[in-house]
């Protein structure tokens, strides 16, 4: 996992957490509704690219 994409997700997640948290905060469920979506992105980049990374080299690639 490239140091760019390990700082992308982990932005994106913490993004996400801040909205989640002023939607709460606020009591905008669509705010918060992004928040989460946000965040589920972040871990979803995050993990793809552990999967990347830990698969490259294997296969002959």
């Amino acid at each position: 996992m490239s140091a760019k994409d390990k700082a992308k997700a982990k932005a994106e997640k913490m993004k996400g957490r801040a909205k989640q948290t002023t939607g709460r905060a606020t009591g905008d469920k669509h705010t918060q509704d992004v928040g989460r979506l946000e965040r589920a992105k972040g871990e979803v980049r995050d993990a793809v690219e552990k999967v990347r990374h830990s698969t490259k080299g294997k296969h002959g690639r």
